[in-house]
């Protein structure tokens, strides 16, 4: 899926079939539904979900408990947008 493609679908009631979790995540995010993207990123226990596990607590806000999943992630919890780091995860899952 290029990134264009994913764009395109947040103008659907539904994610796309067949992507990963992290990208579903991602997705209802987007659409503004923080709870259903935390559901993703809890099924997805690799350093994808982990990371967008932290940024939905950080997003939260919930900064300790992020701290722990950016950890889980290999990451540090950056200081910068949420648009920009969003923006970031997408990449590394559409790669």
């Amino acid at each position: 899926m290029t990134e264009a493609e994913f764009r395109a679908s947040l103008a659907d009631a539904a994610p796309p079939a067949g992507i990963s979790q992290a990208l579903a995540g991602l997705w209802w995010d987007a659409k503004g539904d923080w709870a259903k993207s935390h559901e993703c990123a809890q099924t997805q226990a690799d350093t994808h979900g982990n990371a967008l596990h932290a940024y939905l607590h950080r997003k939260e806000p919930d900064l300790a408990n992020a701290a722990h999943w950016y950890r889980r992630a290999g990451r540090a919890m950056p200081t910068g947008s949420f648009e920009a780091e969003w923006e970031a995860l997408l990449a590394e899952n559409l790669r």
